[in-house]
């Protein structure tokens, strides 16, 4: 994310959510508060989760969004967050999601919920620029724009828009400054793109044509991608996926009521999971799942329902664990609506599993306690060394935060241990703005440290670590789109060296890797701060790798502002890059 200097919270007008019969204003975090008033959109889920049907008056619910829309649109670090569930059926809606939201439409398909209008992000910051449109989603409509209107999906990291069928044009961004988004599993019949928008992920969608973009756009199996004319254009095509499931889903139907979709997993796929309304997969029963509320629930009652076998399903809000959350069941589903956020005390880690297969993590969010984390999630045990690829353990669309919204530290956000892991999305961040970014407010080493073997991930965004912000030692590992902007401001480079070398490189592969594949990296430096100490700060190597033949990186681009710059992009190969410049290098291919 660019810099941007740290802008107030606003004060929110006083249109009071309370006046529309949707939240009283209690303190999530009070299990002793009053037990808050139902609304007229409530289910099983509470009042953080809306649910809406095609019966209800249009205007009221209008209202409601606008309210919403109102509280959470400059709201980057408060602790309210909302689940918007529409019924299938037909609506004539503008349905804006801003921070901590989550729009969804509970069909089995997302043609089972239209949209006429829009499920947009449009609210911009500090001279309309998108760069810290964060934290949010919108999966499983489709969307209909009126009088051919172009649909805005203007954000950065952790906002994907996922399961979506958008009948007409989309861009991605409305302004300036945007940086990283996710397309996953959608279809866009019309023109989607961006305007100024760093760099974009797309993954398993089908789409009429690609324009714009700047830094670095990856394609990996979607059908009308743009063709690979790298380095004239900074574009990175996969033909197919080699490898995926897709995200669980809540879903309802008149006959069998709430359930998760599980999808299955697929090989060699391309274009969209549910394209032709055979998806296969499992449906699991609500009441197979125990619902969580950070009003009632702590690490204790949502352990006991793990040990006896209970799927978790995290209503909105702010959890604080005091225990590790362990996962000792197979094909466990932990699913988040609302961006519920963990946070870990006493210096535990906030979600582990054990080494075995088909555990689905999916939705939330893992902020940094106050004393310091081994690491905020832990993937199967030290000694992990099973192997499961017919049924993976698989996470989707997680966000690991150190700083920012409270102060925490946390050696590394997410270690992964076990075999043949897929990761479906993440952003790995230590805040560089909020509260608790001073180099000195605590350890925090790595982004991701993957140990196991055969793991794959796509749309890794990990960012600001004062070490690698990855790391990976396990073999035969993938990567699929890879976005990175190291620390801001090392106080020097004495404090900030590797072995002597300038810096951490962003992308780090362990000597003993054999093989080891990534594709279509963005990574990028803005160091600030005193133009003295900024200006020599330097890094040495974008990425460092093993010289093994089974190592083999396609499409690194580097760009650095401000201050400094970036020595090479790999292994002391590639051109430095400077202020201002946007450097493109083919890659490496190992030869020992």
């Amino acid at each position: 994310m660019l810099p941007l200097p740290f802008y107030r919270q606003l004060m929110l007008p006083f249109i009071s959510l309370l006046s529309l019969g949707i939240v009283t204003g209690c303190n999530q975090s009070n299990k002793n508060s009053e037990a808050p008033k139902k609304s007229k959109y409530s289910a099983i889920f509470g009042d953080k989760v809306m649910v809406f049907n095609d019966t209800m008056d249009m205007d009221s619910i209008r209202m409601t969004l606008e309210a919403i829309n109102k509280q959470q649109a400059y709201n980057e670090f408060g602790s309210e967050r909302y689940a918007l569930l529409f019924m299938p059926g037909t609506y004539d809606l503008d349905i804006t999601v801003d921070y901590y939201v989550q729009a969804m439409g509970l069909g089995r398909f997302p043609d089972d919920v239209t949209v006429h209008g829009a499920v947009q992000s449009t609210t911009t910051t500090n001279g309309n620029k998108v760069t810290t449109m964060f934290w949010r989603g919108a999966e499983n409509f489709k969307v209909v724009p009126q009088h051919g209107e172009m649909i805005y999906w203007a954000v950065s990291q952790a906002a994907p828009y996922r399961r979506m069928h958008v009948v007409g044009d989309i861009n991605f961004d409305k302004g300036s400054w945007a940086s990283g988004g996710v397309l996953a599993n959608s279809v866009v019949n019309g023109r989607a793109g961006l305007t100024s928008g760093q760099q974009w992920f797309t993954r398993n969608s089908s789409i009429g044509s690609w324009e714009g973009g700047n830094w670095n756009r990856v394609f990996v199996g979607v059908e009308g991608a743009p063709e690979d004319t790298w380095p004239l254009d900074p574009t990175t095509v996969i033909d197919k996926t080699p490898v995926i499931r897709e995200k669980p889903f809540l879903t309802y139907t008149e006959s069998e009521g709430y359930a998760v979709f599980v999808p299955e997993l697929r090989r060699e796929s391309y274009g969209p999971s549910w394209i032709n309304r055979d998806e296969k997969g499992e449906l699991i029963p609500i009441a197979a799942f125990h619902i969580a509320f950070p009003d009632k629930d702590d690490a204790t009652s949502i352990n006991k329902a793990l040990a006896k076998g209970k799927h978790i399903l995290f209503t909105p809000g702010i959890y604080t664990i005091d225990e590790t959350l362990n996962i000792t069941k197979p094909n466990t589903v932990i699913l988040g609506l609302g961006l519920p956020t963990l946070i870990p005390q006493n210096g535990k880690v906030a979600l582990a599993t054990d080494d075995i297969p088909g555990i689905k993590l999916a939705g939330f969010m893992v902020d940094a306690g106050p004393e310091l984390s081994s690491t905020l999630i832990q993937i199967g045990s030290e000694n992990a060394e099973a192997d499961y690829p017919d049924n993976p353990i698989s996470l989707h669309d997680i966000y690991c935060r150190v700083g920012g919204a409270v102060v925490g530290q946390s050696e590394t956000a997410i270690t992964i241990n076990s075999n043949y892991v897929i990761g479906d999305h993440f952003w790995l961040w230590r805040a560089d703005h909020g509260i608790g970014t001073a180099w000195k407010d605590g350890q925090n080493k790595h982004g991701l440290v993957v140990h196991g073997d055969h793991v794959t991930i796509y749309g890794l965004f990990n960012e600001h670590f004062q070490g690698y912000q990855t790391l990976w030692k396990g073999d035969h590992g993938s990567t699929y789109f890879y976005q990175s902007e190291i620390p801001y401001h090392p106080p020097s480079m004495a404090l900030w060296n590797d072995q002597g070398k300038p810096g951490y490189a962003s992308y780090k592969v362990a000597e003993s890797v054999q093989h080891h594949k990534a594709y279509g990296l963005g990574i990028y430096s803005f160091f600030s701060g005193e133009p003295t100490v900024s200006n020599k700060v330097r890094l040495e190597n974008a990425m460092e790798v093993p010289n093994h033949s089974g190592i083999m990186i396609t499409h690194i681009a580097t760009f650095a502002g401000l201050n400094g710059g970036i020595n090479h992009p790999i292994n002391g190969l590639g051109p430095k890059t400077e202020k201002n410049e946007l450097k493109l290098y083919d890659g490496f291919k190992g030869k020992e």
